[in-house]
């Protein structure tokens, strides 16, 4: 049937504290490594706000509260439509533990800029600070990875 198209639904959070730090993951994996937020998939069943908290608790140790949605980040990966929910929050409570998906650490939003950052970060930080950018969608060009942000 034309028009339907397979869809995977992620999330991202910026935690971050008062004092402009934010919780980095250095992510190790096949498919998608470097400096990054942490997030994942949403699961069958599951809001996206819940997901996301789901997983930062799963990849930080840390229980957030009040994520704000700030943004759909969106590709394509062959046939499948790829779309992330952005999310950001300064609440939260525990202590940064560690997962198999990368170390976790809190890190200065100036660092964490110079960080060898996963494909994408730059516009995922973009759209976290900047609210008029609310939207990017990535598109692999033979020129390269096109961003358009609106």
């Amino acid at each position: 049937m034309a028009g339907i198209e397979k869809v995977i639904f992620m999330n991202m959070c910026m935690v971050y504290d008062k004092e402009g730090n934010v919780v980095a993951l250095d992510k190790v994996g096949k498919n998608y490594s470097g400096t990054t937020f942490p997030g994942g998939h949403v699961e069958p069943g599951e809001t996206f706000r819940e997901s996301v908290i789901r997983e930062i608790y799963e990849e930080t140790g840390l229980t957030i509260q009040n994520p704000r949605l700030t943004g759909i980040y969106h590709w394509m990966t062959g046939d499948i439509k790829n779309v992330g929910f952005l999310y950001k929050t300064s609440e939260y409570e525990g202590k940064l533990i560690s997962s198999e998906e990368g170390k976790v650490y809190w890190i200065s939003g100036e660092e964490f800029l110079k960080k060898p950052l996963a494909p994408g970060m730059e516009q995922v930080w973009q759209m976290m600070h900047d609210e008029d950018a609310q939207e990017c969608l990535q598109t692999l060009t033979e020129e390269g990875i096109v961003s358009k942000i609106q």
